[in-house]
């Protein structure tokens, strides 16, 4: 293989690890965070507006982060959010995820 093709070679498989990535809406599907929320309404728990509404100015991404690792209730009513391991929607995903959230 000639050097030349090298640099070529590296931009191709660049994309093509790019290309694999979930959006965090495609992340938060695979998570099963539609179950129970929606973008603009409540339907189990609150829609992003609202948690986006009711955090608006603050910083609270890493509070969210803990929320949703732990699980949890009272913040928005009585029904309990169950935890959200690692496995289930990994670091990266779920901090872009609660990015996504926090500007609906």
């Amino acid at each position: 293989m000639k050097l030349g093709y090298l640099p070529i070679l590296a931009a191709a498989l660049a994309l093509a690890g790019t290309a694999a990535q979930a959006t965090p809406e495609e992340a938060m599907n695979k998570a099963g965070c539609m179950a129970c929320h929606a973008k603009d309404k409540k339907l189990v728990g609150p829609s992003f507006k609202d948690i986006a509404a009711k955090y608006k100015g603050q910083d609270v991404a890493a509070k969210l982060f803990d929320k949703v690792r732990k699980g949890g209730s009272g913040s928005f009513g009585p029904v309990p959010m169950a935890p959200n391991p690692a496995d289930k929607i990994n670091d990266a995903d779920l901090k872009a995820a609660i990015g996504v959230i926090l500007k609906s």
